[in-house]
């Protein structure tokens, strides 16, 4: 469900459920070129900081009562380039989802040897399984709830696509069925009581 901005900032205003801006850093290297990028510290390219700018543009106005990133460099520079950088707190369970031994291959080399393998159906030699991921996701969730206003995350890919698992109270698995591009805002809201998602990969 797509909604203005203007209208979710008056939402919650009126609002004492926070709502959670969820932000995946701008392009990489390795993004184009589909590689699994977890704990490997990689820049942003030169478009994936214009992504970054204009990613700022929607949230601009907009007063968090917290803002977290990743600790990842490339989750850290698109924060500061959407103008939030000042005063944001490095969150450790932010950080994208540790691959093991499939770090820096794409899905199409990993399938020469593990046919049909996705990164939600695994194996994972050597990282983490889809229960600790949303053990992280729950703890950034927790925190978002007990917050006074909206929240800002800045992280990745597969990390906040888990996150949205868990906010709508789903097996971390289902985090396959929400796709996220690189830069995009997504915000995390309320249907009357139950966690929905507001925006999702939007632009």
């Amino acid at each position: 469900m797509a909604v203005g901005t203007a209208s979710l900032r008056q939402r919650d205003a009126m609002s004492n459920e926070p709502l959670v801006y969820v932000v995946r850093h701008g392009q990489t290297e390795w993004s184009v070129d589909g590689r699994h990028t977890g704990r490997t510290d990689i820049p942003l390219t030169t478009t994936g900081e214009e992504q970054a700018r204009a990613a700022g543009a929607v949230l601009a106005g907009i007063e968090f009562a917290a803002v977290w990133t990743s600790p990842l460099s490339r989750a850290r520079h698109t924060c500061a380039l959407a103008g939030l950088g000042d005063g944001a707190e490095v969150d450790d369970d932010l950080r994208e989802w540790d691959y093991g031994d499939y770090e820096g291959i794409t899905t199409a080399t990993i399938r020469q040897t593990v046919p049909d393998w996705t990164i939600w159906s695994g194996p994972w030699p050597g990282g983490e399984e889809p229960a600790e991921v949303a053990a992280r996701a729950d703890r950034v969730i927790d925190r978002a709830l007990a917050s006074t206003g909206p929240v800002a995350l800045f992280a990745h890919g597969h990390i906040l696509r888990v996150l949205v698992a868990r906010w709508c109270e789903l097996d971390p698995r289902e985090g396959r069925r929400f796709l996220l591009d690189p830069a995009t805002v997504s915000i995390l809201g309320w249907e009357h009581s139950m966690r929905a998602v507001a925006r999702w990969n939007a632009r």
